[in-house]
């Protein structure tokens, strides 16, 4: 079962009650359906998550498992010390073409997309007018004709209608500019023996692939699998964008390894929030900025000093100025913390609220996320939370909780 405050962020990321954010496109979403059942999407693995015991639950309008057999914690564990698959097909995967395709992407995001080098990708903001989130995508600069996008995929439906909107404006304008959504299923292998196992189905030395690069390959006999090194846990570990028809054959093919355990939403959530990742719709959203929520390193530099994102007045104002609030994570011992609890100051007073929270599994103590007015964000601030009506202490902690061990060119 999820625990505490991850099951409650798991309910909130539900399309129902989202519009959706972490990377996305035009038109209705043509990622990877099987067929619907009693409302959601099914990703081309939904037969093997039922036959292998997954848990099904609602999640962004999907049916996706939450855990299997072993467990949440047990997963948790696994992934940290040897290796897990998840099944994140219900993000939505888009590829720009044209010679305007850096122009476009640069008029919606906060990164420098432009500097990118073949193959290599960038964590960026999509922003509105007032400075909000409105998603976290990955920007990849392929080496081929496009950029390849991806997105969260409760935000896929305003996502796409952003992008289709600012691609008629262009096309108008002149620009050459082309969206397409792709079919392809995703897969992510996490955990410190990835390397060990994907080596074994690949021609190409996965040691050159460092963290947020990506390449074109086949994968224990699948063809035109994009490879990045990337992921969502703080682990070593690559996501595989994968042909649909064949993602069933390739995830059979890496689960034949006893290292590899299929890990569901539960496991993804804690080992994301230890990682200090931040969940859309939980911790980031339309009305927080990227300045209160300390994703400043997000902004290129180039784009500081020409203000052309959306957003650009407020955010570099905030970035002057600081803002009120800002993004904290948090510790404490007793019962666990929990999204939408009051964070107290010493004198009592309510001086910000809880977004995400959980058992640390690693840790064997809670862990949290949440917005403090920005004199108590010091980190080793002793604070409290107010759980069922009685108050804890919690301190200020530096994220990540766990340290991450991406793999980075030496």
């Amino acid at each position: 079962m999820l625990r505490g405050g991850c099951r409650a962020a798991l309910a909130r990321r539900r399309l129902s009650s989202a519009p959706r954010g972490a990377a996305a496109a035009a038109g209705t979403a043509r990622t990877p359906v099987c067929r619907l059942q009693e409302g959601l999407k099914q990703t081309p693995l939904h037969e093997l998550h039922r036959a292998r015991g997954g848990r099904m639950v609602p999640f962004a309008g999907w049916s996706m498992p939450v855990q299997y057999g072993p467990g949440h914690l047990e997963s948790h564990l696994h992934t940290r010390h040897r290796c897990s698959l998840f099944d994140v097909s219900h993000m939505l995967q888009s590829r720009v073409y044209g010679r305007d395709r850096v122009k476009f992407m640069e008029s919606l995001v906060v990164g420098d997309i432009a500097e990118l080098k073949p193959d290599q990708g960038t964590l960026t903001l999509l922003t509105n007018e007032k400075g909000g989130i409105v998603d976290d995508l990955i920007v990849t600069n392929t080496s081929e004709d496009h950029l390849y996008v991806v997105s969260n995929a409760g935000c896929a439906d305003k996502d796409l209608a952003i992008m289709k909107d600012r691609v008629k404006e262009l096309q108008a304008a002149g620009s050459d500019v082309h969206l397409e959504v792709l079919d392809n299923a995703l897969l992510a292998l996490q955990g410190p023996s990835m390397a060990r196992v994907l080596q074994a189905g690949l021609s190409n030395d996965l040691a050159k692939l460092t963290f947020m690069n990506s390449a074109t390959m086949t994968v224990f006999g699948v063809p035109g699998c994009r490879v990045t090194r990337c992921g969502y846990t703080g682990e070593d570990g690559v996501e595989i964008s994968v042909p649909a028809a064949r993602v069933v054959e390739l995830a059979e093919r890496l689960l034949s390894d006893p290292e590899v355990w299929l890990a569901g939403l539960a496991a993804r959530d804690s080992l994301r929030l230890e990682a200090g990742l931040c969940l859309y719709g939980n911790d980031i959203d339309e009305t927080t900025t990227p300045v209160e929520a300390s994703l400043v390193w997000t902004l290129g530099k180039r784009r500081r000093t020409a203000m052309d994102f959306p957003g650009a007045a407020v955010i570099m104002s905030q970035i002057k100025e600081k803002p009120k609030r800002r993004r904290v994570g948090l510790t404490s011992v007793g019962p666990p913390i929990r999204p939408h609890m009051a964070i107290l100051g010493p004198e009592g007073r309510p001086v910000g609220t809880v977004t995400s929270g959980c058992p640390s599994p690693s840790l064997r103590k809670n862990i949290a996320m949440g917005y403090v007015e920005a004199a108590y964000s010091r980190a080793g601030t002793a604070l409290t939370v107010e759980v069922r009506k009685k108050h804890h202490p919690a301190l200020v902690t530096k994220m990540p909780f766990v340290p991450t061990h991406y793999y980075m060119a030496k």
